[in-house]
């Protein structure tokens, strides 16, 4: 937190007296500019990837119904000139919850006060950000779910009542003050909407999820990011990198970065199927968007156990990787895609992983069908 001082900064400081036989060279170094910040023609250009992120409601691709619930909600709250009601985004990360939250504010005309839920340790953190917020402002608070307790408990009679509670001194002469507050819109996200205690999640309004994107979607994101960093892109290769995106636009713009990269060093031209292809496959990224680490957690367990069942714990010390990434990285994924199952008594791989890696089906043995799967 910045520290002001009291002092005015016109205020003439004494000069520094110069010993008597010093050169000129000697003397006090100038002192060095109160303020850092760049006029605005020392400022570089702002970079294409600023870019990327939609501004507008009707640019924003995928997510249809989610677009269509906060389309009403910002309309009826123009019609009535109120701020939005509080909305909670929740999903897996990448999805857009950010830029979300930065397209409502665009919408309503507002601004947006971005901060993450780690960096509110302390009530007076929050308290600033309260205090400063105009009507109508919309504040963004990231991974929401690891907000402190006593900070929580501060946001409550502020999303309900628009008021701000202190506690003024200590013991018997502690008092209560209330400090009003303008009316504004809190937008939380998080990757993990059930670590939310209810009282916090029930004070907002609109509680929306967002899903994972189809390829479709995440082509046209793909070609629309390619414009903004005018990369020269067929559409066939926008699918290709699409398809091994995990239906995450964030990782879609990332590997649209690494295969940019690839064409310029080559010089391979406009970006296709086939030079998508080749540059993804450099950096270890099959069709299915599988990464180095992915395919070696199945392959150990086919070689290794048999395809399974294998214990978490296990499976960490088999691959050197730590057992709380594997279950939080990389088992998701492998579990939407059906190549990975967990059962009481371990992880165990299917049979299409077995095929997806070259594998012969008979890696995995008969009894884990399907049916005794889905009943484990």
């Amino acid at each position: 937190m910045a520290i002001i001082s009291s002092k005015s900064e016109s205020e003439p400081q004494p000069p520094r007296q110069q010993k008597a036989g010093a050169k000129p060279s000697d003397a006090a170094e100038p002192a060095a500019p109160a303020s850092v910040v760049r006029e605005p023609r020392d400022r570089p250009a702002s970079p294409p990837e600023d870019g990327l992120r939609p501004q507008k409601i009707a640019d924003y691709i995928g997510q249809k119904s989610l677009k269509e619930v906060l389309d009403i909600a910002i309309r009826a709250a123009q019609s009535r000139e109120e701020p939005l009601d509080h909305l909670l985004l929740y999903g897996p990360p990448g999805l857009g919850k950010t830029t979300m939250a930065l397209i409502l504010a665009q919408e309503m005309q507002v601004d947006c006060k971005i901060t993450t839920a780690p960096a509110l340790e302390r009530p007076r953190d929050i308290a600033g950000l309260l205090v400063n917020l105009k009507p109508g402002d919309i504040l963004f608070i990231d991974e929401i779910h690891r907000l402190p307790r006593v900070t929580e408990e501060i946001l409550y009679p502020a999303m309900e009542d628009s008021r701000l509670d202190i506690t003024i001194g200590k013991g018997q002469s502690a008092r209560t003050r209330s400090i009003p507050l303008n009316p504004f819109t809190l937008v939380g996200a998080t990757t993990r909407v059930g670590a939310l205690t209810s009282p916090l999640r029930d004070r907002f309004g609109l509680i929306q999820r967002l899903r994972f994107y189809e390829v479709d979607e995440l082509t046209q994101i793909v070609t629309r990011t390619a414009q903004v960093l005018n990369t020269p892109i067929q559409p066939d290769g926008a699918e290709e990198i699409a398809r091994r995106s995990r239906g995450t636009p964030r990782i879609a713009n990332r590997l649209l970065k690494r295969v940019r990269d690839y064409v310029e060093v080559k010089k391979s031209g406009r970006i296709n199927q086939a030079i998508a292809a080749e540059a993804l496959e450099l950096f270890n990224v099959d069709p299915c968007g599988l990464d180095w680490t992915d395919r070696r957690l199945l392959s150990v367990m086919i070689e290794n156990f048999n395809g399974g069942p294998v214990g978490l714990d296990t499976m960490a010390a088999a691959t050197g990787e730590d057992a709380q990434t594997i279950e939080e990285v990389y088992e998701p994924y492998l579990m939407q895609l059906g190549y990975l199952q967990r059962t009481p008594r371990g992880r165990v791989v299917t049979r299409a992983a077995c095929r997806h890696l070259g594998y012969e089906v008979s890696a995995v043995p008969d009894f884990y069908n399907e049916q005794q799967l889905s009943m484990m």
